[in-house]
């Protein structure tokens, strides 16, 4: 494989991506920093196929990336190979407004190949290629300049090393006839509305006990105004204010500005400054969150009941052995909250009971709550077995 210099400039850039767009697949990879600001910045973009390497500096003064990111949000020719890729392709996303697409992320992979839920790059190149990998760049500062050599072969190894795994997974996903299995998982990875930051869903990340419409409507005001304080300075959440104080906020709010100096984690001048008075505006314009926004209730469950959170938990003992049986990760198969609406009655609507998972599993948790399915100790070996259904 042939590992160029840095690219630092367009014309270089433009003419890699030019052969690269004839390729089958691209692995990508990116270094950034997001300590310290709302968007990550990016540093150092890798990408390769299976006969070029390449770092790219997107800080370089006049460099147009606008080769590279139509390479990977318009041309659907070429496979996207990526390992964890969430932050990669937010990144991307920031850029464009657009995800890589199509996509494959090696880390979703491992998971229908027995694998783990979430197998490190290191160790998946260990596992695959027998290489142990650098760690000593890991924690480098991206962003200043110049890079030194060791960085940027730290850096490009992670999409060499990548675009050698990528053709051995996928032989053994068509060896062992998974591959449709990941079909759904890398859809949901490049859907765009996962990167969205819509500061009028920004409330559901900050974690509030109780469901008051009027809380969580102030909630739903304070979150928002943070977010866009957040962006437009460009500096992280919890520089602006932490969840705990915004929660707090919502629970007690402040009846006007000059109280804000009393409030636990805001600073005292914010009771006479811009940005206190916009928080004011904003829990002043909050309105009661309407049943249909309002978040559901944590039912372990109401509708569940005891009897049902015990037949949640043998859904869950099912789950862990037939993960077992097939050498999959439990949660590419079903998740916690299917399994407890599987036990509260619902029939419809749940993933695991269909297409696939409901051949290698949905099928089994159905006729295990429907009473055709009991547990057995057999040979020392816990396993399913076959019932007459109670009438």
């Amino acid at each position: 494989m042939h590992i160029h210099d840095l690219i630092s400039d367009s014309a270089s850039l433009a003419n890699l991506c030019t052969r690269l767009a004839q390729a089958d697949y691209v692995c990508v990879d990116t270094e950034f920093m997001r300590e310290s600001t709302y968007y990550p910045e990016l540093c150092l973009i890798q990408i390769a196929d299976d006969k070029e390497a390449a770092a790219i500096d997107p800080m370089a003064p006049g460099i147009d990336l606008k080769p590279l990111l139509d390479l990977l949000t318009e041309n659907e020719d070429v496979l996207k190979v990526v390992h964890a890729g969430g932050q990669d392709i937010e990144i991307i996303y920031n850029l464009t407004g657009k995800t890589p697409y199509p996509l494959f992320d090696t880390q979703v992979a491992a998971m229908a190949l027995g694998q783990g839920e979430q197998i490190g790059y290191s160790n998946l190149v260990d596992s695959w290629l027998g290489i142990a990998v650098d760690k000593g760049a890991r924690f480098t500062d991206w962003a200043r300049r110049p890079l030194d050599e060791r960085q940027i072969e730290y850096a490009i190894g992670d999409v060499t090393h990548l675009s050698r795994i990528f053709p051995k997974m996928l032989d053994r996903l068509r060896t062992t006839g998974r591959g449709a299995w990941l079909n759904q998982e890398m859809e949901r990875l490049a859907d765009p509305a996962n990167y969205a930051n819509d500061p009028d869903l920004a409330w559901k990340r900050v974690r509030i006990s109780g469901r008051k419409p009027e809380v969580l409507g102030r909630l739903k005001a304070l979150a928002r105004w943070r977010e866009l304080e957040a962006q437009g300075k460009d500096l992280p959440r919890g520089r602006i204010v932490k969840d705990e104080t915004l929660g707090d906020m919502a629970g007690h709010p402040p009846k006007k500005q000059s109280d804000l100096a009393r409030v636990r984690g805001l600073s005292a001048s914010w009771a006479g400054n811009d940005i206190g008075a916009r928080l004011i505006a904003a829990l002043e314009r909050a309105e009661p969150m309407g049943a249909d926004e309002l978040p559901a209730r944590d039912d372990r469950k109401p509708g569940l009941g005891k009897e049902g959170s015990l037949v949640a938990d043998l859904l869950k003992l099912l789950l862990k052995i037939r993960s077992r049986d097939i050498d999959v990760a439990a949660k590419l198969l079903a998740r916690t909250e299917e399994l407890e609406a599987l036990a509260a009655g619902v029939r419809t609507g749940l993933p695991m009971l269909e297409g696939w998972r409901f051949d290698q599993f949905g099928r089994d948790a159905l006729d295990l709550v429907e009473g055709r399915l009991a547990f057995a100790v057999i040979d020392g070996r816990l396993k399913m077995t076959r019932t007459e259904a109670v009438v």
